[in-house]
């Protein structure tokens, strides 16, 4: 073997030991970083009882109506996620924020993520809390679930409110998702490595700091956990599910609608042909992200007041 060559393969040598070596290094330090940040999470909310896991919901206010608020895909925990938007309801409402399986202090599970399965399961915690009637309040993907649970639970929903609320569309249904790849960055540790490199995402929201720092703790405990995967590698199906659906044009219906660019077109005529077909709709444009709750949660509040008393 000449030189040059041998030269050449033990670079090739070392450098592959180097990846190994920092590659294990990763997977070793997640482990234990995971063991250490679970235990500095604090507990919020209360547990009920569904489908024989426990599911986390956090109830705040006494007012005499209720609004139940879902989450959009993969956040990260529901209850301090929403917490702008609930400090501003909670004094005329009481609000309830359910955390599906997989999100926030709620359990996973290998049930399959259907609309159906969710829709059942969020109403069972409904149930459990004795809650009969309420307005149904849901963020972006929630939204569209939420189509199944207005048809589905007619005499208990009296009103929706949607929070940029995903519409199913052609062009959304057939798009394919790495999931393969999501988990190898979660199980390997290198989407810690990545969050880390990029920063807290809610560091710059006017939250505390103290819940700015458990939803970066419960970011890395929840983000591309198996469950959430599983809704995922669902979407497709669940928007071609939810294709053809409506909302009943009886029920009074308000759709907040993010005003900055959208990656998809015709994004707030969608949501005005939804207002249209409702006997009591009503559309505002805010000029804001995706994450309404975050940046316009008094807006918000003050919009779903007001249109609460004009349909009484």
């Amino acid at each position: 073997m000449n030189k040059p060559l041998k030269i050449i393969l033990i670079s090739i040598g070392a450098l592959a030991t180097a990846i190994v070596l920092f590659l294990v290094t990763v997977f070793v330090a997640n482990i234990f970083l995971n063991k250490s940040d679970q235990a500095k999470i604090k507990p919020y909310g209360q547990s009920v009882s569904v489908d024989g896991k426990n599911m986390n919901v956090l109830i705040q206010g006494k007012g005499e109506e209720t609004v139940v608020l879902l989450p959009g895909y993969g956040t990260v925990a529901p209850g301090l996620d929403f917490k702008l938007l609930i400090d501003e309801l909670s004094p005329f409402y009481k609000v309830v924020v359910i955390e599906p399986f997989g999100y926030g202090l709620s359990d996973r599970t290998e049930k399959e993520r259907t609309t159906e399965n969710i829709v059942s399961e969020i109403h069972e915690a409904v149930k459990q809390l004795n809650i009969d009637r309420y307005i149904l309040m849901a963020h972006s993907i929630s939204g569209m679930y939420s189509l199944n649970y207005v048809n589905k639970y007619p005499n208990e929903v009296s009103a929706f409110v949607g929070i940029d609320n995903s519409i199913a569309t052609e062009d959304r249904i057939g798009v394919k998702i790495p999931t393969g790849k999501l988990k190898l960055l979660r199980e390997s540790g290198l989407g810690r490595l990545l969050f880390k490199s990029s920063g807290n995402p809610y560091a710059e929201l006017p939250f505390d700091d103290e819940t700015k720092e458990q939803l970066r703790l419960l970011t890395l405990r929840n983000t591309y956990n198996y469950t959430n995967l599983n809704e995922v590698e669902h979407m497709s199906s669940n928007y071609k599910g939810a294709l053809n659906s409506t909302f009943p044009k009886d029920l009074p219906l308000l759709l907040f609608v993010q005003g900055d660019d959208t990656l998809l077109k015709d994004w707030i005529s969608l949501h005005e042909e939804q207002v249209k077909n409702s006997v009591q709709g009503k559309l505002v444009k805010l000029d804001a992200g995706h994450y309404l709750h975050h940046t316009k949660s008094k807006e918000i509040a003050e919009n779903f007041k007001t249109f609460m008393k004009e349909i009484k």
